[in-house]
């Protein structure tokens, strides 16, 4: 689930040598030689699998800031890192207001230009999370703004789509929480309803004496205890949308009542003389098998039928697993925003955890998982050792971390000398192996007059020989070091090292 980055530059050198430093960043890159190149591709079908542009502002005929000023107007356009030759503040400020997210001056640092897109992706995520929860809020969500990649969910946004266009009543099943309630939101929000009330009714929470008063109202002194009038949830949907959420709960003396609702489009408050009309847009969902439970004198026949004129079927999440990788990073962006947690995403081996698993409790179940994982998590990146519920019911899943990285797996490994006591079987050089070069590099265990060298100079080959053998970056450097990336800087500055990108 590699993030894809846009490189904008109309100079092949340099444009070769960022293409590369970003894949090293584990990222998918795509090229344009200059603004118009980039505009076509950003304005084009393979828009949506960009997740990231780093743009160059000094370009010649379509510069920069002509690329900025076309994708202002443009909604969904990705994140942009713009980056130039001239590092005035006046030139950055410019950009910003135009629509960049940062600005780096070349030639940038990979390190810096790392942080750089970490920060634009949290952005774009926390912006995009934003926005989703203000149109749920206001009755405008879209299935687009619904996190689903996988093919198996492409009917279910057809079908939803189609029943948008229309008032036709809609059952939605599933099992317990793969989203139902999400897919009743989004058909309202891209149909002419948008914006109007959506009101949600949980028919299995309901006390089984109070769901026709809830449902459909009721009057002053209907009942013992109805002191004052009250609107029903029918009332209440006027004009919007009603989601009656496991609907196969209701009790059967309320289904006739349901029945006329639906048939007449007016309500009976509990206590009134006469009936009320409503407008609304009836959805259902449930998890339960609606026919059997018509078998069994549950529920009744003719109501199924009135309800289930358009079904939709919600595959559960062991049939989409595609979609796992890209719900786990909105759930982690989510949650690391509300916890105030730095939380970068999650390690390959964590994610291969999660792909392993068969997610009985679905959606909802993930997304409590990586609620708990940033919660017990100090920062950085998820591991598998903050999944300790899930590793535990994943059959043959080896929890142990390979000792090399993915980069570096067919080189060789060193164990280091066996030291069994007699002071000739020590080396005066340890061999390490490496891809850097055609030979290997040695780091001399005593000097040109047999003396043990001293620990600082050995400290400073080790961090050297370290930078090469992981290109510089200088996570993996310190990571492998088994030191924090401050002190591994510190130690640089004082045995006058830079880190160097081979």
């Amino acid at each position: 689930m590699s993030k894809c980055v846009l490189v904008v530059d109309d100079d092949p050198a340099q444009r070769r040598i960022v293409e590369e430093t970003i894949k090293r960043f584990g990222y998918d890159v795509t090229t344009a030689n200059g603004g118009e190149a980039a505009l076509s591709i950003l304005e084009g079908p393979d828009a949506g699998k960009l997740d990231i542009v780093l743009l160059d502002l000094v370009m010649p005929e379509v510069d920069g800031m002509a690329v900025l000023d076309r994708l202002k107007s443009r909604p969904g356009t990705p994140p942009v890192v713009v980056q130039t030759a001239n590092g005035s503040m006046e030139i950055a400020i410019a950009a910003m207001r135009a629509g960049a997210v940062d600005f780096v001056q070349k030639p940038v640092s990979p390190e810096r230009l790392e942080v750089s897109l970490k920060n634009a992706l949290k952005i774009d995520a926390l912006a995009g999370e934003i926005t989703r929860i203000k149109r749920q809020a206001n009755g405008k969500l879209t299935f687009d703004d619904l996190v689903m990649h996988g093919d198996a969910m492409d009917r279910v946004v057809d079908l939803g789509r189609r029943s948008a266009g229309s008032n036709i009543p809609v059952l939605i099943e599933g099992e317990s929480g793969v989203g139902k309630e999400l897919i009743a939101r989004a058909i309202q929000g891209e149909s002419e309803r948008a914006g109007a009330p959506f009101v949600t009714v949980n028919c299995g929470a309901i006390p089984e004496n109070l769901v026709e008063s809830i449902l459909f109202g009721h009057e002053k002194g209907s009942f013992t205890g109805a002191s004052d009038k009250r609107k029903g949830k029918f009332q209440e949907a006027d004009g919007g949308t009603l989601f009656l959420d496991e609907v196969g709960e209701l009790p059967l003396d309320v289904q006739v009542k349901l029945l006329r609702a639906l048939q007449e489009g007016e309500v009976d408050p509990v206590g009134s003389k006469k009936s009320v009309k409503v407008d609304f847009r009836l959805i259902s969902a449930t998890n339960r098998d609606m026919i059997q439970l018509v078998k069994e004198g549950k529920f009744r026949e003719d109501l199924y039928y009135r309800l289930n004129v358009f079904p939709v079927w919600v595959p559960p999440l062991r049939e989409r697993m595609q979609d796992v990788p890209y719900l786990a990073d909105h759930f982690i962006t989510r949650f690391a925003a509300e916890e105030g947690k730095r939380i970068e995403g999650l390690e390959d081996r964590a994610l291969e955890l999660l792909m392993a698993y068969s997610w009985p409790g679905n959606v909802r179940q993930l997304e409590n998982t990586i609620f708990r994982a940033v919660v017990l998590n100090d920062g950085g990146l998820l591991k598998v050792e903050d999944f300790p519920q899930i590793a535990a019911h994943v059959e043959g899943f080896d929890r142990t971390v390979p000792d090399a990285p993915s980069q570096v797996d067919d080189t060789p490994q060193f164990d280091g000398p066996a030291l069994l006591g007699a002071e000739a079987s020590i080396p005066n050089t340890i061999e390490v192996p490496t891809q850097i070069g055609a030979s290997s590099l040695g780091i001399p265990a005593v000097n040109d007059a047999g003396e043990i060298r001293e620990l600082e100079a050995m400290e400073a080959d080790m961090i050297r020989l370290a930078l090469g053998r992981y290109r510089g970056h200088m996570t993996e450097v310190a990571k492998r070091l088994g030191i924090g990336r401050s002190t591994l800087y510190r130690k640089m500055r004082e045995f006058g090292l830079e880190a160097r990108v081979h």
